[in-house]
Protein backbone atom coordinates (compact mmCIF):
# COMPACT_ATOMS: atom_id res chain seq x y z
CA UNK A 1 0.00 0.00 0.00
CA UNK A 2 2.84 2.37 0.80
CA UNK A 3 4.39 1.73 -2.62
CA UNK A 4 1.01 2.26 -4.30
CA UNK A 5 0.55 5.59 -2.51
CA UNK A 6 4.06 6.49 -3.61
CA UNK A 7 3.06 6.27 -7.27
CA UNK A 8 -0.50 7.57 -7.04
CA UNK A 9 -0.25 10.15 -4.26
CA UNK A 10 0.19 13.92 -4.66
CA UNK A 11 3.23 14.50 -6.83
CA UNK A 12 4.90 17.16 -4.69
CA UNK A 13 5.25 14.72 -1.80
CA UNK A 14 6.65 11.80 -3.76
CA UNK A 15 10.34 12.37 -2.98
CA UNK A 16 9.55 12.56 0.73
CA UNK A 17 7.39 9.43 0.51
CA UNK A 18 9.96 7.51 -1.49
CA UNK A 19 12.70 8.12 1.04
CA UNK A 20 10.35 7.40 3.94
CA UNK A 21 9.49 4.02 2.38
CA UNK A 22 13.16 3.35 1.73
CA UNK A 23 13.90 4.14 5.39
CA UNK A 24 17.13 2.62 6.77
CA UNK A 25 16.45 -1.11 6.39
CA UNK A 26 16.04 -1.05 2.60
CA UNK A 27 19.49 0.37 1.89
CA UNK A 28 22.20 -1.67 0.16
CA UNK A 29 25.06 -0.41 2.30
CA UNK A 30 26.66 -2.50 5.03
CA UNK A 31 27.83 -0.05 7.70
CA UNK A 32 26.78 3.40 6.51
CA UNK A 33 23.43 4.91 5.56
CA UNK A 34 24.58 6.35 2.25
CA UNK A 35 21.85 6.49 -0.40
CA UNK A 36 23.89 7.85 -3.31
CA UNK A 37 24.99 5.75 -6.28
CA UNK A 38 28.65 6.02 -5.33
CA UNK A 39 31.88 6.79 -7.14
CA UNK A 40 33.67 3.63 -8.28
CA UNK A 41 36.74 4.97 -10.12
CA UNK A 42 39.17 3.20 -7.77
CA UNK A 43 39.27 -0.54 -8.58
CA UNK A 44 39.69 -1.17 -4.85
CA UNK A 45 36.19 0.13 -4.12
CA UNK A 46 34.05 -2.96 -3.51
CA UNK A 47 31.05 -1.86 -1.42
CA UNK A 48 28.44 0.85 -1.59
CA UNK A 49 29.81 2.19 1.71
CA UNK A 50 33.24 2.71 0.11
CA UNK A 51 31.73 4.14 -3.08
CA UNK A 52 29.52 6.49 -1.07
CA UNK A 53 32.51 7.80 0.87
CA UNK A 54 34.45 8.17 -2.40
CA UNK A 55 31.66 10.27 -3.91
CA UNK A 56 31.46 12.44 -0.79
CA UNK A 57 35.25 12.88 -0.91
CA UNK A 58 35.11 13.89 -4.57
CA UNK A 59 32.39 16.47 -3.89
CA UNK A 60 34.20 17.81 -0.82
CA UNK A 61 37.36 18.33 -2.85
CA UNK A 62 35.39 19.94 -5.67
CA UNK A 63 33.73 22.32 -3.19
CA UNK A 64 37.18 23.06 -1.75
CA UNK A 65 35.90 22.61 1.79
CA UNK A 66 38.24 23.99 4.42
CA UNK A 67 38.58 24.71 8.15
CA UNK A 68 37.15 28.24 8.01
CA UNK A 69 34.06 27.37 5.99
CA UNK A 70 30.45 27.65 7.01
CA UNK A 71 28.78 25.04 4.79
CA UNK A 72 25.20 24.35 3.76
CA UNK A 73 24.40 20.77 2.73
CA UNK A 74 21.13 20.60 0.79
CA UNK A 75 19.46 17.18 0.77
CA UNK A 76 21.76 15.61 3.36
CA UNK A 77 19.92 12.29 3.75
CA UNK A 78 20.95 10.46 6.90
CA UNK A 79 24.02 12.67 7.29
CA UNK A 80 26.84 10.33 6.22
CA UNK A 81 28.49 12.91 3.99
CA UNK A 82 28.40 15.53 6.75
CA UNK A 83 30.19 13.13 9.10
CA UNK A 84 32.72 12.38 6.38
CA UNK A 85 33.36 16.06 5.63
CA UNK A 86 33.61 17.03 9.29
CA UNK A 87 36.34 14.46 9.83
CA UNK A 88 38.12 15.02 6.54
CA UNK A 89 38.00 18.81 5.99
CA UNK A 90 37.19 20.18 9.47
CA UNK A 91 34.87 23.05 8.39
CA UNK A 92 33.85 25.53 11.07
CA UNK A 93 30.12 24.71 10.93
CA UNK A 94 27.58 22.74 8.91
CA UNK A 95 23.94 23.59 8.31
CA UNK A 96 21.65 21.20 6.49
CA UNK A 97 18.19 21.23 4.96
CA UNK A 98 16.23 18.17 3.82
CA UNK A 99 12.63 17.56 2.77
CA UNK A 100 12.20 14.27 4.66
CA UNK A 101 11.52 14.48 8.44
CA UNK A 102 12.87 10.94 8.97
CA UNK A 103 16.23 12.01 7.54
CA UNK A 104 16.44 14.99 9.85
CA UNK A 105 15.49 12.95 12.91
CA UNK A 106 17.98 10.15 12.25
CA UNK A 107 20.77 12.50 11.16
CA UNK A 108 20.40 14.64 14.29
CA UNK A 109 20.70 11.54 16.49
CA UNK A 110 23.82 10.47 14.60
CA UNK A 111 25.43 13.89 15.07
CA UNK A 112 24.80 13.63 18.82
CA UNK A 113 26.33 10.14 18.96
CA UNK A 114 29.35 11.35 16.98
CA UNK A 115 29.84 14.25 19.38
CA UNK A 116 29.53 16.93 16.67
CA UNK A 117 26.00 18.23 17.29
CA UNK A 118 27.30 21.63 18.46
CA UNK A 119 28.79 22.20 14.98
CA UNK A 120 25.80 20.99 12.94
CA UNK A 121 22.29 22.41 12.55
CA UNK A 122 19.77 20.34 10.57
CA UNK A 123 16.31 21.47 9.44
CA UNK A 124 13.29 20.14 7.53
CA UNK A 125 12.74 22.39 4.55
CA UNK A 126 12.76 23.02 0.82
CA UNK A 127 15.83 23.57 -1.34
CA UNK A 128 13.92 26.18 -3.34
CA UNK A 129 12.70 28.20 -0.34
CA UNK A 130 15.55 28.14 2.16
CA UNK A 131 15.06 29.73 5.60
CA UNK A 132 18.49 31.35 5.60
CA UNK A 133 19.61 34.96 5.32
CA UNK A 134 21.50 36.15 2.24
CA UNK A 135 25.28 35.74 2.16
CA UNK A 136 25.62 33.49 5.18
CA UNK A 137 27.54 30.49 3.72
CA UNK A 138 30.96 30.00 2.16
CA UNK A 139 29.99 26.76 0.41
CA UNK A 140 26.73 25.14 -0.69
CA UNK A 141 26.83 21.43 -1.55
CA UNK A 142 24.17 19.06 -2.86
CA UNK A 143 25.05 15.39 -3.16
CA UNK A 144 22.88 13.65 -5.76
CA UNK A 145 19.55 15.32 -5.01
CA UNK A 146 19.06 18.43 -7.17
CA UNK A 147 17.18 16.47 -9.86
CA UNK A 148 14.27 16.34 -7.36
CA UNK A 149 14.09 20.08 -6.80
CA UNK A 150 11.10 21.90 -8.24
CA UNK A 151 12.87 23.45 -9.97
CA UNK A 152 16.62 23.06 -10.17
CA UNK A 153 16.91 26.66 -11.40
CA UNK A 154 15.09 27.86 -8.29
CA UNK A 155 17.67 25.99 -6.23
CA UNK A 156 20.50 27.61 -8.19
CA UNK A 157 18.98 31.01 -7.43
CA UNK A 158 18.64 30.19 -3.72
CA UNK A 159 22.19 28.85 -3.54
CA UNK A 160 23.47 32.08 -5.14
CA UNK A 161 21.43 34.12 -2.64
CA UNK A 162 22.76 32.41 0.50
CA UNK A 163 26.38 32.26 -0.66
CA UNK A 164 28.84 34.96 0.28
CA UNK A 165 30.69 36.68 -2.58
CA UNK A 166 33.43 34.31 -3.65
CA UNK A 167 31.47 31.35 -2.27
CA UNK A 168 31.22 28.09 -4.18
CA UNK A 169 28.33 25.82 -5.17
CA UNK A 170 29.26 22.17 -5.82
CA UNK A 171 26.96 19.28 -6.58
CA UNK A 172 26.63 15.87 -8.14
CA UNK A 173 23.48 15.30 -10.13
CA UNK A 174 21.56 12.85 -12.29
CA UNK A 175 20.31 14.04 -15.67
CA UNK A 176 19.53 12.62 -19.09
CA UNK A 177 22.13 12.45 -21.79
CA UNK A 178 21.68 15.17 -24.38
CA UNK A 179 18.82 14.29 -26.71
CA UNK A 180 17.26 11.74 -24.32
CA UNK A 181 14.56 11.74 -21.67
CA UNK A 182 13.89 9.62 -18.62
CA UNK A 183 11.00 7.14 -18.76
CA UNK A 184 7.65 8.25 -17.34
CA UNK A 185 7.67 5.62 -14.53
CA UNK A 186 11.10 6.82 -13.37
CA UNK A 187 9.90 10.43 -13.44
CA UNK A 188 6.73 9.54 -11.54
CA UNK A 189 8.35 7.65 -8.68
CA UNK A 190 11.30 10.00 -8.26
CA UNK A 191 9.26 13.15 -8.96
CA UNK A 192 11.64 14.73 -11.44
CA UNK A 193 10.02 17.90 -12.77
CA UNK A 194 9.89 18.15 -16.54
CA UNK A 195 11.75 21.44 -16.23
CA UNK A 196 14.79 19.50 -14.97
CA UNK A 197 15.04 17.22 -18.00
CA UNK A 198 17.94 18.73 -19.90
CA UNK A 199 21.49 17.72 -20.70
CA UNK A 200 24.93 18.84 -19.66
CA UNK A 201 25.30 21.92 -21.86
CA UNK A 202 21.98 23.41 -20.79
CA UNK A 203 22.88 22.57 -17.18
CA UNK A 204 26.02 24.67 -17.53
CA UNK A 205 24.13 27.50 -19.22
CA UNK A 206 21.58 27.66 -16.41
CA UNK A 207 24.27 27.86 -13.74
CA UNK A 208 25.77 30.77 -15.68
CA UNK A 209 22.33 32.37 -16.02
CA UNK A 210 21.91 32.11 -12.23
CA UNK A 211 24.99 34.32 -11.85
CA UNK A 212 27.78 31.82 -11.25
CA UNK A 213 31.27 32.18 -12.71
CA UNK A 214 33.98 29.61 -13.41
CA UNK A 215 31.25 27.08 -14.07
CA UNK A 216 32.34 23.52 -14.76
CA UNK A 217 30.05 20.56 -15.50
CA UNK A 218 31.81 17.23 -16.05
CA UNK A 219 30.30 13.84 -16.72
CA UNK A 220 31.57 11.05 -14.45
CA UNK A 221 28.98 8.50 -15.58
CA UNK A 222 31.59 5.87 -16.49
CA UNK A 223 32.65 5.75 -12.84
CA UNK A 224 29.09 5.49 -11.53
CA UNK A 225 26.60 3.44 -13.52
CA UNK A 226 28.47 0.47 -14.97
CA UNK A 227 30.35 -0.49 -11.78
CA UNK A 228 27.18 0.10 -9.76
CA UNK A 229 25.23 -2.28 -12.01
CA UNK A 230 27.87 -4.97 -11.47
CA UNK A 231 27.68 -4.42 -7.72
CA UNK A 232 23.87 -4.62 -7.64
CA UNK A 233 23.77 -8.01 -9.36
CA UNK A 234 25.68 -9.54 -6.43
CA UNK A 235 24.49 -7.40 -3.53
CA UNK A 236 20.78 -8.00 -4.14
CA UNK A 237 21.38 -11.75 -3.72
CA UNK A 238 23.21 -11.42 -0.40
CA UNK A 239 21.35 -13.27 2.41
CA UNK A 240 21.36 -10.15 4.57
CA UNK A 241 19.57 -8.17 1.85
CA UNK A 242 17.10 -10.97 1.09
CA UNK A 243 16.24 -11.10 4.79
CA UNK A 244 15.72 -7.40 5.53
CA UNK A 245 14.84 -5.64 2.28
CA UNK A 246 11.27 -5.13 1.08
CA UNK A 247 10.82 -7.84 -1.61
CA UNK A 248 9.12 -5.45 -4.04
CA UNK A 249 11.95 -2.94 -3.72
CA UNK A 250 14.46 -5.74 -4.11
CA UNK A 251 12.69 -6.86 -7.28
CA UNK A 252 12.57 -3.30 -8.60
CA UNK A 253 16.30 -2.96 -7.88
CA UNK A 254 17.34 -5.87 -10.10
CA UNK A 255 19.34 -4.31 -12.94
CA UNK A 256 18.40 -6.72 -15.71
CA UNK A 257 15.30 -4.71 -16.67
CA UNK A 258 16.68 -1.16 -16.46
CA UNK A 259 20.41 -1.55 -17.22
CA UNK A 260 20.05 -0.93 -21.00
CA UNK A 261 18.06 2.23 -20.30
CA UNK A 262 20.64 3.48 -17.81
CA UNK A 263 23.50 2.85 -20.24
CA UNK A 264 21.81 4.66 -23.12
CA UNK A 265 19.97 7.49 -21.32
CA UNK A 266 21.52 8.48 -17.98
CA UNK A 267 24.25 11.03 -17.42
CA UNK A 268 25.88 11.79 -14.07
CA UNK A 269 27.66 15.09 -13.53
CA UNK A 270 29.97 16.81 -11.10
CA UNK A 271 29.25 20.55 -11.27
CA UNK A 272 30.60 23.67 -9.63
CA UNK A 273 30.35 27.43 -9.87
CA UNK A 274 31.52 30.49 -7.93
CA UNK A 275 29.52 33.53 -6.86
CA UNK A 276 31.41 36.60 -8.13
CA UNK A 277 33.37 38.60 -5.60
CA UNK A 278 32.49 41.91 -7.22
CA UNK A 279 28.70 42.15 -7.12
CA UNK A 280 26.28 44.91 -6.25
CA UNK A 281 25.25 45.03 -2.56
Amino acid sequence: MALLRLVLGPSRRRPERFYSVLSTHNLLSEHSLFMNLGYWADPGVRTLDEAGHALAELLGQTARLGPRDEVLDVGFGFGDQILHWLGRFQPRRFSGIDLTPLHVEVARERMVRAGVASRVGLLVGSATRMPFAPRCFDKVVALECAFHFDTREDFFAEAWRVLRPGGRLALTDILPLTGHRFSRPFQAVWQIPRENLYGREIYRARLVAAGFEDVEVHSIREHVYEPLLRFLRQRLEAPEIVHRMNPLLRLAGRPWWYAPLVRSTFDYVLATGVKPVSIAP
